[in-house]
């Protein structure tokens, strides 16, 4: 049987920053416009997004283990490939991460009346399965990046300003498209490692059919877009300009992308870019923050 720490590994925590940042964003946007923190809210969007993640790693473990994806995988611990635990237990983790993620999410609708986002968290817990998982999985066909920025970017940032202001800002839209970019950046570095184990088994990842080249200079391109088109805001949100100093901890993570094609070299990356998405939330909100305590 598989240990809590082993447990703990499968459910890769490198990844939250994907669905952190996005509460982080949506929440400041909120607070630009009322200047008030709607903590409950934003700590219930922050519980539906980190459950829903753990739930992918996990179901992305069950999918790909039992089709013998994982078998000669490089990178984290994977617990259905590695035999450390049975597929269904690890099915059924994933299962209940998502029934409870439904659960909390359902109470913050019901809270906050925001009763559209009610269909939207049912689409996002089927799109979370259908990843990788039942007999057609949209992963394989190199959707997953589709799938990282519609959810974990413009669903993740604009359901949780919504759910505190009922209502949609421009921040909220330039800060769910920037941290969604970033988000993708690293499923596309995840994928860019496993384009070789990925091609014998048939899973068509968008790193696969771009080629090696192509996708690590679309890795850069994501980050890049992300980390400039917050300029926009400059006009109304003149603190913006200091997002650009999330350039500083892109520079490394982007030479290993373009410059170091050892599949292990990659692993770090993903560490990487989640703190790159942390770094970005954290300055974005500042920048909007500034501009309420200098009024």
């Amino acid at each position: 049987m598989a240990t809590i720490a082993q447990w703990v590994a499968g459910a890769r925590l490198r990844t939250l920053p994907i669905v952190i940042a996005p509460v982080v964003i949506g929440t400041a946007a909120a607070v630009d416009v009322t200047g008030k923190l709607a903590w409950f809210e934003a700590l219930l969007a922050l519980i539906v997004g980190l459950l829903l993640q753990i739930g992918v790693n996990y179901s992305n473990d069950y999918s790909d283990g039992i089709r013998g994806t994982d078998d000669v995988r490089v990178g984290p611990l994977r617990l259905t490939g590695s035999g450390l635990a049975k597929p269904t237990s690890v099915r059924n983790a994933a299962f209940g991460c998502f029934g409870i993620a439904g659960i909390v999410g359902a109470f913050l609708v019901v809270y906050t009346a925001s009763w559209p986002l009610l269909l939207v968290g049912v689409a996002a817990i089927f799109a979370a399965w259908g990843y990788t998982g039942g007999k057609n999985p949209y992963g394989y066909r190199g959707l997953g990046e589709v799938f990282v920025f519609i959810f974990f970017g413009l669903v993740a940032t604009l359901g949780t300003t919504f759910t505190q202001i009922h209502e949609l800002t421009l921040g909220s839209y330039v800060g769910a498209v920037g941290t969604g970019l970033i988000g993708t950046a690293l499923l596309m570095a995840n994928n860019i490692r496993d384009i070789p184990t990925d091609k014998e088994v048939g899973k068509m990842t968008l790193a696969v059919r771009l080629g090696d080249p192509a996708a690590r200079i679309s890795y850069v391109m994501m980050l890049a877009i992300a980390i400039l088109l917050p300029l926009v805001m400059v006009a109304t949100h003149p603190w913006m300009w200091i997002i650009l100093l999330t350039m500083l901890v892109s520079i490394f993570p982007c030479w290993t992308v373009l410059r170091n094609h050892e599949r292990g070299a990659l692993i770090p990356v993903l560490k990487q870019t989640g703190i790159i998405n942390m770094v970005y939330a954290a300055l974005f909100t500042v920048a909007i923050l500034m501009e309420i305590v200098l009024k």
